[in-house]
């Protein structure tokens, strides 16, 4: 759920220097109560492409987001805009990898998703849970520029920057809050 905070991250955390005349893809674009597309397009990107694993308002393109570099190639946008569908990844690790992989170099990275005392919400699946110490280790191989907890609900809101020296982190062994099971797991 695209909730109120999450849409004035958006606002609060793109630019129009950062944004006019770049490529953005947003991953898990299916609008269904809200989007920072609208918001962002008024700042006169080159391109915005959403990509969902089904059709529905706001998709452009059908595409797992385990399969993104696979689709688009690596280092082909500028900015990654993923809100509220990392907690519904089953393979949070390889989404999390495309993720980087697809953002270019100096680019901007954007995400929000939810966070343990969030309730689950199976639309399609729910399965993790993280936090912020969790996003700073994930995103520890980038520049952190703007990390909160969500006032709204229980959740992470994340502005990322790619570091021209990118060289990404080994998650593989990195546990995580998984709702299902209700533990951590690998």
């Amino acid at each position: 759920m695209c909730h109120p905070t999450v849409i004035e991250f958006g606002k609060a955390n793109l630019s129009v220097d950062e944004v006019r005349g770049k490529r953005i893809i947003e991953v898990g674009s299916h609008n269904i109560n809200g989007s920072v597309k609208e918001y962002a397009k008024r700042l006169l990107p080159s391109e915005y492409i959403g990509i969902d694993m089904e059709a529905g308002r706001d998709v452009d393109i059908i595409c797992n987001a385990e399969d993104i570099v696979k689709k688009f190639g690596k280092e082909s946008f500028d900015i990654v805009i993923s809100t509220e569908m990392l907690e519904h990844a089953k393979d949070w690790k390889k989404v999390i990898s495309n993720i980087k992989q697809i953002c270019k170099n100096g680019g901007i990275i954007l995400i929000t998703t939810r966070s343990h005392g969030f309730g689950r919400h199976e639309y399609p699946n729910d399965y993790w849970r993280y936090e912020i110490s969790d996003m700073q280790y994930i995103f520890s191989d980038c520049i952190i520029e703007k990390i909160v907890n969500d006032t709204y609900h229980p959740g992470v809101l994340i502005k990322i920057k790619k570091p021209g020296n990118f060289f990404e982190n080994d998650l593989s062994s990195y546990e995580l809050y998984n709702i299902v099971q209700n533990k951590k797991i690998i």
